[in-house]
């Protein structure tokens, strides 16, 4: 199809958001046991930003209408993403997930992993409403994404284990644990709409390099981001002694006393650890590196999205959500 055939109207993030959310606000579960569903309808009652849902619909309306089979896919990514959520707040010990109890302080960790769970399961049961032709290819796509994410978050875990993590390192674990889903999803939507491989790989790479910049605002919000607007507790990576996008800078860039007062914190478990340490990354620079980065992997991202064979009017959704995700402040 020619540029000038393209005569659809594009919806806006938050058009999409409205629609998603009014076909996602409905029961996923089974009533009975209600000691199972009621945490899984818990967490998903919580909201959240729905990101990766509506990546999956604008990617699929960048190459034509909204096709019919976007929708069980972009629910499919919305009740996987959740899976994940529920699964890391067990294993990173939060206690607040977007400023409500997480299901495991609530519910405990043998019935939020069981909920979790049932979300992976029912997300497969949305694939499975996917008319033929490209499902393999989703499916395909889907099982490689969730086992990235799954690698990803191990090897998060693994780098508590480590007292320091090069750069490279970080950048593929973050790869791995959400630049891939936010990636995955709008390809998921371009497969369904009909773009070919080139587009499909421009889409994917706009959507990996945006989500190391989404990434980054994340871990700088963690440390600097106001609480109120958050929704998490504030310091939370530091107290974890979590590797973050400026952990890892301040490590390489520190000088020897500074080098040993981020060593001792991390060893120590005192009640100004967060404190102290945000001063450690200020006097490091990192914060101002953070967002320097931030920007590259914004600007990579755009370059990818030029490169998509519509007509540049049509990219202005995806262009204007990109500058919201990486200059949000919650």
């Amino acid at each position: 199809m020619r540029e000038k055939e393209f005569i659809w109207d594009m919806h806006s993030f938050e058009e999409l958001s409205r629609e998603f959310t009014g076909r996602f606000d409905t029961r996923h579960f089974p009533s009975d046991p209600s000691s199972l569903y009621e945490p899984a309808g818990y967490f998903l009652s919580i909201g959240g930003k729905r990101v990766r849902p509506i990546l999956c619909l604008m990617g699929n309306e960048l190459f034509g209408e909204i096709s019919p089979d976007a929708w069980p896919a972009a629910i499919a990514v919305e009740l996987f993403h959740n899976f994940t959520l529920i699964h890391d707040d067990i294993m990173d010990k939060a206690p607040i997930r977007r400023g409500m109890p997480t299901v495991h302080e609530k519910y405990g960790s043998p019935t939020a992993l069981l909920a979790g769970d049932v979300m992976l399961v029912v997300a497969y049961d949305y694939l499975n409403r996917i008319g033929g032709g490209p499902i393999h290819e989703i499916l395909q796509l889907f099982n490689r994404t969730a086992r990235q994410v799954c690698e990803g978050q191990q090897i998060d875990m693994d780098f508590e284990k480590k007292f320091s993590v090069d750069l490279n390192e970080y950048l593929h674990m973050i790869e791995l644990k959400t630049s891939v889903l936010l990636a995955a999803s709008l390809q998921m939507g371009a497969i369904l709409g009909g773009a070919g491989k080139g587009n499909q790989q421009h889409i994917f790479e706009f959507g990996r390099n945006l989500g190391l910049a989404f990434q980054i605002q994340d871990d700088y919000l963690d440390a600097f981001g106001d609480p109120a607007k958050f929704g998490k507790q504030l310091g939370g990576d530091i107290v974890a002694n979590k590797k973050t996008f400026l952990l890892v800078k301040a490590m390489e860039v520190a000088n020897s006393a500074q080098y040993e007062d981020i060593r001792l914190l991390l060893e120590t478990d005192i009640p100004d650890k967060v404190q102290q340490m945000l001063h450690l990354f200020r006097v490091c620079g990192v914060d101002a590196w953070a967002r320097a980065l931030k920007e590259n992997y914004i600007k990579t991202a755009f370059r990818h999205l030029e490169e998509i064979a519509v007509i540049s009017s049509r990219k202005e959704p995806l262009r204007k959500l990109a500058e919201f995700l990486v200059q949000r402040e919650y």
